[in-house]
């Protein structure tokens, strides 16, 4: 394995979507928006898929990579929030009322350092507008930090019924080090509130962060586990201070080497096997009984921006606040990524300020790289059945090269062959790796990425 780490743990995308959003160009105007907005009836997926950005948090976490703000004062929290509904108001009306909502998703920042009444009042705009599938999956990340009891209750009563809590650690000296502050409640507690509701829970780690052993990392895995949560993430910590220069006090303490890194990430995944939990992709882990995994089971599983999904589940995604990324069939938009700025556009029109429209290509490219990050593997004749095109057409859209996929089959990476690809159990670590192989936007790019591990 360290052979391998050294040979393909270079700066690959994520592939969280495609293309990544550094292809994104300010060419792409509010116009151009409201073309896709429109566009978006007549393609697939028909469902519907919301997310809401929150970018306030009480305090910065030194690791993190997202569009996030100091808590700011009422006056401009209650200007963004107005500014979230009329954004709803614009959006809308481009939208076929006989669709049906499967997804609300809330991320920042921190959506738990809104109230929750005005998080149900933004989930109540979007719900008695459109019919709703069977058990719609409404979600929001939460800092169990500073949220007690009455607050806990208070989400169930607001619609939500899956719950994505940043654990990161359970190892107080390395929230420390990272500026994140411990659950204000016991685990427990909040576990036996959100059950009584039949909530979804999840629980999210990060790995990488200074201090951070692989004993450490899998002592707190195995304590999650004792809490039997639904789902169980466990992400790779991408350390990109070009993207957010808070990432650079994290050096101060120092960050684990790469081999350690490796290790915490194959010793929580074995644990989390041998307890019964199913991978699902890179850094999810579910109980047999998920929806997610029968998908996987099925060669079904799918993502959008909102993570991991079904097709029952699977929507285009209509995104509202800053710097928010609506995903849909052809096409991305982003809204600008200061607040200030968002308002004012919000109050004169739509707030994108980027973009991407893709090419049929693109299109293509999107469908055999998304299957195969979701699923580890895929069947040409399938991709051909669902696109309705010809395998050689799905090939040509593809950078596919049987002598770059050679190399990856005598590393014991993939296994394949004229009709279908697979990724080996032993060379998932290395999926990004196999995708970008397929990316012909890779072949000539100037643009920066992570590592995989």
């Amino acid at each position: 394995m360290s052979d391998l780490l050294k040979k393909y743990n270079t700066p690959v995308p994520r592939y969280t979507s495609y293309p990544p959003a550094n292809y994104f160009n300010e060419s792409f105007t509010a116009k151009d928006y409201e073309s896709a907005l429109d566009a978006s009836n007549a393609s697939e997926p028909q469902h519907l898929s919301f997310y809401f950005h929150i970018p306030f948090c009480r305090h910065l976490c030194y690791y993190c990579g997202c569009n996030s703000f100091a808590m700011a004062k009422p006056d401009k929290t209650d200007r963004y929030i107005s500014a979230l509904h009329k954004e709803i108001d614009r959006v809308l009306p481009h939208i076929d009322k006989k669709r049906k909502i499967a997804q609300i998703h809330y991320g920042g920042g921190t959506p738990t350092v809104l109230p929750a009444t005005i998080l149900k009042e933004l989930n109540d705009h979007l719900l008695s507008t459109f019919p709703h599938i069977d058990q719609p999956e409404i979600a929001i990340e939460c800092h169990p930090g500073y949220l007690d009891e009455n607050y806990w209750q208070s989400l169930t009563g607001a619609g939500f019924n899956r719950f994505s809590t940043g654990i990161q650690d359970f190892d107080e000296k390395v929230l420390k080090a990272s500026n994140r502050k411990p659950s204000l409640l016991p685990l427990e507690t909040i576990f036996q509130i959100l059950r009584q509701k039949n909530a979804g829970i999840n629980l999210d780690f990060l790995y990488g962060l200074p201090l951070q052993t692989a004993d450490s990392f899998v002592k707190s895995i195995s304590k999650a586990i004792e809490l039997q949560p639904d789902r169980l993430v466990t992400f790779s910590y991408a350390h990109v201070p070009w993207v957010n220069k808070r990432q650079l006090l994290l050096e101060k303490t120092g960050l684990p080497a790469q081999e350690e890194k490796s290790r915490m990430y194959e010793q929580a995944r074995e644990i989390l096997t041998q307890s019964g939990y199913q991978a699902i992709g890179l850094d999810h882990f579910v109980k047999s009984s998920d929806e997610l995994y029968t998908a996987l089971q099925n060669r079904q599983l799918h993502r959008n921006f909102q993570g991991y999904c079904t097709r029952r589940t699977t929507g285009q995604v209509y995104a509202f606040g800053v710097t928010a990324i609506s995903q849909l069939s052809g096409a991305y938009a982003q809204n600008s990524k200061s607040i200030d700025d968002y308002i004012e556009r919000i109050n004169q029109g739509f707030a994108t300020v980027k973009g991407y429209f893709l090419s049929e290509d693109e299109q293509i490219t999107r469908e055999v790289i998304e299957t195969l990050m979701c699923n580890y593997s895929f069947d040409w004749q399938d991709l051909s059945e669902r696109l309705a095109l010809s395998v050689e057409k799905i090939k040509q859209a593809t950078a596919y090269n049987p002598v770059r996929f050679q190399e990856f089959a005598a590393d014991g990476i993939i296994s394949f062959d004229d009709n279908r690809m697979d990724i080996k159990p032993e060379g998932r670590l290395f999926v990004r790796n196999v995708a970008a192989a397929l990316d012909k936007l890779m072949l000539y790019t100037d643009k920066v990425f992570s590592k995989p591990v």
